[in-house]
Formats: C-alpha cells, structure tokens, sequence
C-alpha cells in the first residue's frame, strides 16, 4: 500500500467529496462544472461529470483539478438539460482513475450513473454478498455498491429501485443520482452529510440544482430554497418536483466538521451560516481559554473565522501573521539539500513585522497527528514570537470516523494518545488550549440541530459494521 500522504493544516485530513446535481438547464454540464468549482475545496485528487439529453447519458472523468479537466471541448462532448458532477477526495491506497466518479452503467433500467459523499458502514458486507452472486466490481469505493444494487433491484422503475438500494445501505450518504430523464437525490436517515435543494427561474420553466454546499448556488445565481431532508428522496423530472422518504428520519448526526473545517465559510450548510458558527467557535474559545497576548494570527484559510471571533470577544487585535500561498501544486521538487519543514514554508510563510518580539494567539481548527502544528509554531518562534499561544477552535480529536471523514486510527491521533500538556510539550506552544464541548455545541446548536460528536467523545450514533475492514482499507467515497 502506498504510503498515507502528510497532511498539513490547510490540507488536514478532513476534505472530503462534493456533489452537484442539476435538472432542466440547457446547459446543464457547463454549470455543473461551475458548480463543482466552488466545491473544488471538498476534493482535488478527481472530479467527473456524467449528463443526459434525454435519450442518452454521457460521461467523462479524469485525475486532478476541475478546471483543468472540464475545457471547451470536454464540456461540447456532454449536452443535455441534466447533469451531475463530483469532485473526489480519496485516502491512501485508493487514488486511482477507476475510483473517480460519476459510476455510469447501462442495465436493464437503462443508462444511469452515480455519485455519492460519505461512507457506507456495511460496504464491505454488501460488497461480499454481491461478488458471491456474480457481480463484477471494477473499483474499491463503496459507491459502486450502490449502482450494484439498483441494477440488480426486481424493481420496475428506476426510482424503486433505488429505493429499495437505499434501504440496504447503512452510514452516511448524500448521494446524486442520474437516469435518462431525471434526476434523484437523496440523504442518509441520520442526516450526517449537508445536500442543500437550490432553484434557477428560466424562461422555460424552473430548473433545480442540488450541491453539498449553497457556495456552488451563489456562483450560478441559483436561489436556495431548502435542504434535503435526513431519510428523504427528491426527484426532479418531467413533472417538477417531487419529494418522498424512502424511510423514517432517525436521530438526528449532523457532522460538525462542516461547520467546524469541511465547508466554505460563505456557505450555508444544515440550514446555519458556516461564517456565523466558526466566529461563534473564536468568541466562546476566548471567554473559556483567555490570555493576555498582543495579536491574534489564524493558520490560513480554516484558522480565519475562529480567530476573527477570538479577536472580538478578548479584543486582542487581529492580524495576518502568515501568509498562504495558493499556487502550491500537490507535487514540488525539494532541494537535494534538505530544508527544514519544507512542506509547510512551501505553503505557509511569516510577515515578520507583525510577529517579530510578539505574544501571539495562534488560532487553527483542529490537531490531528500534531506534527504540522509543531512545525507552525517553531516557524512562528523563528520569525521572532516573544510567546506562542496555540488555541483550537474545537474538542481534541480522540476517535476515528466512519461516516466520510479520512481521520487516522486511534493510536495515530494524538489526543487519544498523550494528555494535553503533553501535546502542549510536543508541538512546542507555550501554552495550548481546546475549545470544550459543551461550547462547540452551543456554537451550532442554537437553531435546535443535532449533531455528530463521535470524534471527540468515541460515541457512534450508528451500529459500526465491519470496522475490522473499514480501518484495514480505508475505503470511502
């Protein structure tokens, strides 16, 4: 297996998959592609769209960035008033072409194709029983499962059958789904990944659009007009909208990770500004964990928000003490003689003025393995930090996921592992404070939502099937 990949506090381990869905649109793929620009910050490793016009569907999908996929002429080669669009982060051991989605298949319910964010629990089950019974799997994400079990279904009708996959499957899906002259979406019953429903007023009528996040509505002036709902199939078609639940809606497990790290601050996920909770995370952290210090400095981009809130409620002034660089491929040549943390100064570089003889409050959204923050604040101290207080806008991550997020086992997570002190030692801060519980939930639970705690407390809101596997593969979508 090739070896895990470091991730840095900007490219931490918590990306994930975007979804976008569109129905009734003349130029449905082009605004796919746009759409999944905007969620381009959920996945870089692939990104593929699959659209109808129709009577036929067409596909294409490729590794790397979406722009760079989707030109002119790929984009002439998929017409259609329907499309939709993924765009992929993979693990380890699973970053591969045949991995990219959509999945697009002919069966005996036609043409179809699929794309899908989260992580099914019992993948691995299904998977074994469907091979037992000569089905033939060409990748190693779940989301094939999923375009197996809906080609397979006794079912007539497309919708059915998926209807009857869905209630086979278990964990976390949003998923998007496109037959020849429509498109089905739905959510998971406990509702643990954001799909938001989004409408576009056309001179021929409505169309409507469907993305993991409202950002890919703002950039093609779609209006947001609700969410699917946790255990709900919506289905847009020749006869408009129409909405059923497929099964009875569960408790509640939002992920809190969107709002804490996942999703673009000027979104709107699980019906609450992104912007509003990450502040509200800064401000309460600052109440709970003060000190007197001289600047607040986040660690770009996802640091932002927690510290302009940090800011605010201790009146610290906020400054840009570090400076990311957005250019940075995914692969660079380093000098044959070895610089010290080369990866974070390829990415991450010091305003030395604004550090230089200062006790800074350095605000990020989460410590994972540790070793990025250890290199972050010797960076600090090295551009002349007096003092460096590291502050985190969350709980210590202490359990894996396996809804949909690439957290390492247990014992590679440093908070299940050393105390707090003893993390404060290793990344090198002069002191180290986390956001508590009770006030990251009073940061997103205001509205009445409930949320997915599991990877601070080890308290799964589902039954875990086949973890033995799901941690030996690491398979997700």
């Amino acid at each position: 297996m090739p070896e895990r990949r470091e991730h840095s506090a900007w490219d931490k381990l918590h990306e994930e998959c975007g979804i976008f869905a569109i129905y009734g649109h003349p130029e449905a793929a082009k605004l796919a592609h746009l759409g999944l620009h905007a969620l381009q910050h959920r996945g870089q490793e692939s990104a593929g769209i699959a659209s109808s016009d129709g009577s036929m569907v067409y596909c294409h999908k490729d590794m790397g960035h979406v722009t760079d996929i989707f030109t002119a002429d790929v984009l002439a080669r998929l017409p259609g008033h329907i499309a939709i669009g993924h765009t992929r982060y993979s693990t380890a051991g699973d970053t591969a072409l045949l991995n990219a989605q959509p999945f697009s298949v002919a069966c005996s319910k036609g043409r179809v194709a699929v794309a899908h964010n989260g992580n099914l629990t019992n993948a691995p089950d299904l998977r074994r029983q469907l091979e037992k019974t000569g089905s033939i799997f060409q990748a190693t994400s779940d989301t094939e499962v999923i375009l197996h079990l809906v080609a397979r279904s006794a079912e007539r009708t497309i919708s059915g059958a998926l209807r009857e996959a869905l209630l086979m499957i278990d964990g976390a899906f949003s998923l998007v789904f496109l037959a020849q002259d429509r498109i089905i979406v739905a959510r998971d019953p406990h509702g643990f990944r954001p799909l938001a429903i989004g409408r576009m007023n056309l001179r021929s009528g409505p169309a409507y659009v469907f993305a993991s996040e409202t950002c890919a509505f703002d950039l093609i002036d779609a209006s947001h007009i609700g969410d699917v709902e946790p255990g709900e199939m919506v289905i847009a078609g020749p006869n408009g909208l129409e909405r059923e639940f497929f099964t009875v809606p569960q408790r509640r497990a939002q992920c809190v990770f969107e709002h804490v790290y996942f999703s673009r601050p000027d979104s709107i996920v699980f019906g609450r500004s992104v912007q509003f909770s990450r502040e509200r995370m800064g401000r309460l952290l600052a109440t709970e964990k003060p000190v007197d210090a001289d600047v607040v400095v986040p660690i770009p981009d996802s640091g932002v928000a927690a510290a302009l809130g940090y800011s605010s409620a201790s009146g610290i002034p906020f400054r840009h003490g570090l400076i990311r660089n957005h250019y940075v491929g995914r692969t660079f040549i380093e000098p044959s003689q070895a610089i010290r943390d080369f990866g974070v100064r390829l990415k991450l570089n010091p305003v030395r003025e604004i550090l230089r003889g200062k006790s800074v409050v350095l605000v990020d959204d989460s410590i994972v393995r540790g070793t990025t923050s250890q290199k972050i604040v010797r960076m600090v101290r090295n551009a002349g930090a007096r003092e460096v207080h590291l502050r985190i806008s969350c709980p210590p991550t202490m359990s894996p996921c396996y809804y949909g997020v690439d957290t390492p086992t247990k014992r590679e997570l440093i908070a299940a592992n050393q105390s707090i002190e003893e993390i404060r030692q290793f990344v090198g801060a002069d002191t180290l404070a986390y956001l508590s519980l009770e006030n990251l939930m009073k940061s997103v639970e205001d509205d009445g939502q409930s949320y997915c705690y599991a990877c601070y407390t080890g308290r799964y809101p589902t039954d875990i099937v086949s973890v033995e596997e799901l941690l030996a593969s690491r398979v997700r979508s």
